[in-house]
């Protein structure tokens, strides 16, 4: 019998990959809302499952388990499935992609959501770093969508992999956030191979969950609005 997971999550958060890696698997889990408006993240109690008190955190027989890809990258391989296996020759590719997703797309994600905490409170620098950034991302968008181009069975393929989850969701929040901001940079069109993974995602029922868990709307990846969730905020 397998253990039933609890994930530690927010709407429209990071946790909203793991949601939907743990609902593509049909594992059994529980959710518990981390309230971000109440700060609950820095809480000692979610401080004890993770002391950067950053969401998400699944616990697991093992023990929490908390950054995304890891929890990811241990999903698929405790389950054999969403990633190529440990000796196949399709893994080294898998593994540089999905730990770019992580550690270089998402961090430059951060950094344009969140300027004030990398430069501080003055507008003017905030303003330019996130000009830096989305230049950045575009970069980053066009060299996925080279490597996409590829047809990888692991990137865009008819049976997704935990990368694809992850690089859905990245495209949603470049497409909504910063709210208030001017979002016109990322044009999803201008990348047909990321779309089209995008498009062919929303037809699994993995998807279909997760939007209705979360009040994702019906077209979360290429047509994305605001979250409406049915608790916790969003923002």
């Amino acid at each position: 019998m397998t253990a039933r997971y609890r994930l530690h999550y927010a709407p429209d958060n990071a946790s909203l990959v793991i949601r939907l890696a743990l609902e593509e698997l049909g594992l059994p889990y529980d959710t518990i809302l981390v309230d971000r408006r109440a700060k609950a993240q820095s809480s000692d109690e979610y401080r004890a499952l993770n002391p950067n008190g950053l969401i998400p955190v699944l616990e697991t027989p093992d023990g929490p388990i908390f950054e995304t890809a890891a929890i990811l990258l241990w999903l698929a391989d405790r389950h054999g499935a969403l990633a190529p296996p440990v000796d196949s020759d399709q893994r080294a590719g898998f593994l540089k992609w999905l730990f770019f997703a992580s550690n270089t797309l998402h961090a430059d994600l951060r950094m344009l959501f969140y300027p004030e905490i990398y430069i501080g409170p003055d507008q003017a620098q905030q303003k330019q770093l996130r000009r830096v950034q989305r230049r950045r991302l575009h970069v980053h968008l066009t060299n996925l969508e080279a490597a996409a181009a590829d047809h990888p069975p692991w990137l865009g393929a008819e049976t997704p992999s935990i990368l694809d989850f992850y690089l859905a969701c990245q495209l949603r929040w470049m497409a909504l956030y910063p709210a208030g901001c001017d979002r016109c940079w990322m044009v999803l069109a201008q990348y047909p191979n990321l779309r089209a993974l995008c498009a062919n995602l929303e037809l699994r029922a993995s998807v279909t969950a997760a939007r209705l868990a979360e009040g994702l709307g019906a077209t979360p990846f290429t047509n994305p609005t605001l979250a409406i969730p049915p608790e916790g905020s969003a923002t």
